[in-house]
Parts: structure tokens; sequence; C-alpha cells
């Protein structure tokens, strides 16, 4: 079962429960004018840790500011960093805890990530879906994506920034370069209010058309970092995906020093051009030659979009090579397989 936005003005709901569903958890979250702190809770591990999942769901309120409500709880073994984040945000869709927030403990933070870094392989990790977080340095990318934008629905995308910044703050990815995909602007905009100040490593922003997009984004990201008092680097990945953003592909690689890469996307690039997306990639030759040139005169990364297909694993190394021999320094992966 899923999330509902909200039932009524002092009433909100997050997560998720049921058979199929991992290392997440539902809340429901009524207000109230007084009567204190009522906690229920359903849990599969409410042997082992019902105790601590009490505990820390008073913390939370606590330090949200909520003293009245009544929250129900059905646990489906999530960690921490998740029990926080979907309490606050079933809260804030109540019309609670305004200005207030509640951080797991601070995992120690990796070195910062050099500009030039090796980025061959990036996994998408859908931000709204905490069961992928646990396992995805495992497979040994070189980067995974915290993604904000396509993997989650228009209605979940509040909560998900919420995750995705209690992830960032919480999980350890080992050696992977830590990149936040967020939505297009201005929406994306929101997006880097609630995470840049988690110290991502690098951020991608989606169907950049001008090069004013990547200033803007910038902007923001400067102004959070001076507030949180950041001094690590936080570099840019615009992503390209039509004919525009083609056409001013040196323009936006060239826009702020932290821009590290160019990327492109196919699937919304070939939408835009009303052409088929093939494995041969003839219909995207052009444009992503043109990736590749405005990126090596600005002196960044070219890193090529994902292969569709998870289960055509020849095609793959087959579009991987034609992509080197291009000049692409890497891609995106949707798969751990990948």
């Amino acid at each position: 079962m899923s999330s509902a936005i909200e039932t009524t003005s002092r009433s909100g709901q997050a997560g998720h429960w049921g058979k199929d569903v991992r290392s997440d958890l539902h809340v429901a979250f009524e207000a109230r004018d007084n009567g204190g702190i009522e906690i229920s809770l359903e849990s599969r591990v409410a042997p082992y840790y019902g105790g601590a999942i009490l505990e820390q769901a008073r913390e939370v309120l606590a330090a949200l500011g909520v003293e009245h409500a009544r929250v129900a709880i059905h646990d489906e073994g999530a960690l921490p960093p998740t029990i926080g984040a979907r309490i606050e945000s079933a809260a804030r869709r109540a019309g609670m805890a305004i200005g207030k927030t509640w951080l797991p403990e601070q995992h120690p933070l990796p070195p910062p990530s050099n500009k030039d870094r090796l980025r061959r392989s990036r996994l998408y990790l859908p931000g709204s879906e905490p069961k992928y977080y646990i396992n995805a340095a495992l497979h040994a990318p070189d980067a995974v994506i915290l993604d904000l934008e396509d993997s989650v629905h228009r209605d979940e995308k509040d909560a998900a920034r919420i995750l995705v910044r209690n992830t960032l703050r919480a999980a350890d990815f080992g050696a992977c370069e830590r990149m936040v995909r967020i939505n297009q602007l201005p929406l994306g905009l929101e997006d880097l209010t609630e995470v840049v100040g988690e110290s991502p490593d690098l951020i991608l922003i989606p169907k950049v058309e001008r090069p004013e997009q990547v200033v803007e984004a910038d902007r923001r990201i400067g102004e959070i970092k001076l507030r949180h008092g950041m001094t690590r680097p936080v570099w840019i990945m615009p992503i390209l995906e039509s004919a525009l953003g083609i056409e001013n592909a040196a323009a936006i690689a060239s826009a702020s020093e932290n821009v590290a890469a160019l990327t492109i996307g196919l699937e919304d690039y070939t939408a835009d051009l009303g052409v088929a997306k093939t494995v041969e990639g003839r219909e995207s030759q052009y444009a992503r030659a043109r990736v590749v040139n405005a990126a090596r005169a600005a002196g960044v990364q070219a890193i090529d979009s994902v292969f569709g297909d998870v289960g055509d694993m020849d095609g793959l190394r087959r579009w991987g090579e034609a992509s080197r021999a291009m000049g692409f320094e890497g891609m995106g992966c949707i798969h751990p397989g990948q």
C-alpha cells in the first residue's frame, strides 16, 4: 500500500507497507489539540526492535516540535534514517513541523570528489525506495544516483527529497561518488534546498536547454553551501534531453566552473525529435557527437546515456564499445546487472 498526500488539513500519510515492501514503513499522522503523543506500532521485527522504533518515533516528534498527535506506524524493516524521514514527511503533510527537521546520526563523509574522477558507470536508485540503498555499493559502480526525477511519482516528490536527504547523511556508499538527480527547474531548486546541506558530490540537472539554468542551480548551491559553512565541492552534470539543449551544448558545458561532466538523455531526446530510439543509435549520432565535442571543448567529461534494455547484455557491450570509441568516458546504468 502506498501513501496518500493528505486526508484533512491536520492529517497526513507517508511511506509504504504490505507483503511486498521491504526496508520501508508507513506512517499515518493525525494532529490533535491535546492529549499528548499516542503511537501504535505494527512491525514484523517488533519483538526485536519495537522498543527502539517507538523510542525513535518520540525523538523525531520532539525534534519536530509535535506535542499532541496520534501516530500509527506499519513497519516493514525500515532503518532509522527511513523511519525519521517517513514520520517527518507525514507530519509536514499534516501541516506540522514547519521550519523544523530531524536528522539521523552523521556517517563520516568520504573524501571530497575530484572534478576529473572516473565516472565510467553510475547506477540510478529510485529516490522513494529505500530498499535499493542498502546494498547499492556492493555492485561497485563508480557512482550512485539518488533519483528525485523520473523514478518518483509527482505526488511523492516532497517525501522523496526528505528520504534522500537522510540517506546522504547516514548511508555508507563506500567508494561510490554520491550523486543526486534533481527535478527539472524550477522544482529542482526545492530539491537543492533540502539535499545540498548533506554534501552530495554531484548534482545532475535534467532537461537543460540553456546555460542560464546551470547558472541558476549553481547559484542556489553556492548559497546553501555558504549557509551551512560547506567547503566541499558540489559538481554539476547537466543532462541534455532536447534538440535545443543539444544545439546549446557548448554554452551549457562552460556555464560554470563547477560543471564536471555533460551527458545526454536519449529517451526524451528522441521523443523531442519524434523518432524511435534504436539499439544502433543512428538517430542520435549527431547529438551524441555534439555532446562529446562540447564537453571536450569545455574541458569536462562526456558521459553517455543509459542503455535501456537490461536483459540485453550483448547489446550493452556493443553500445558501450561504440560509446567509448566516440569519446564518451562513462554511461548510466538502470540495473545493477549492467
